[in-house]
């Protein structure tokens, strides 16, 4: 459930990280707790972020909840596919329900990001 070649934040965000690049979303949790979702705010390319900041909203039918970017980057491209279809995150959060992708700007934050297993054994 939960794919191992993945970091996870205790905020329930993961990242895919090629290069110096990382793809990121939110996890399998996260899209089951929110409910269906109905709107996703998204960044601009280029917009700077440090690790933790808030990126982005998700709306579902039961709530409004911040994005928070698991590393510092530069965004570099955004899922526009997710504006008309933000469902796309309840149904494929790691793959075509993907968020935005950054350029990484502190390689070394990805030591303080959860495995899988330990991402997994957090939400117990």
């Amino acid at each position: 459930m939960y794919p191992k070649e993945l970091k996870y934040s205790k905020d329930h965000e993961w990242i895919r990280v090629e290069g110096n690049k990382g793809v990121i979303g939110i996890t399998h949790y996260a899209q089951h707790q929110l409910g269906d979702i109905v709107f996703v705010e998204l960044p601009e390319v280029g917009d700077e972020f440090a690790v933790n900041d808030s990126f982005g909203v998700v709306e579902s039918v039961k709530s409004v909840s911040d994005l928070y970017i698991p590393v510092s980057g530069v965004v570099t491209k955004i899922n526009e596919d997710l504006i008309d279809s933000p469902e796309l995150i309840n149904e494929d959060p790691y793959g075509n329900g993907w968020i935005v992708e950054v350029e990484l700007t502190d390689s070394s934050e990805l030591d303080q990001l959860l495995d899988a297993g330990a991402y997994e054994a957090s939400l117990d």
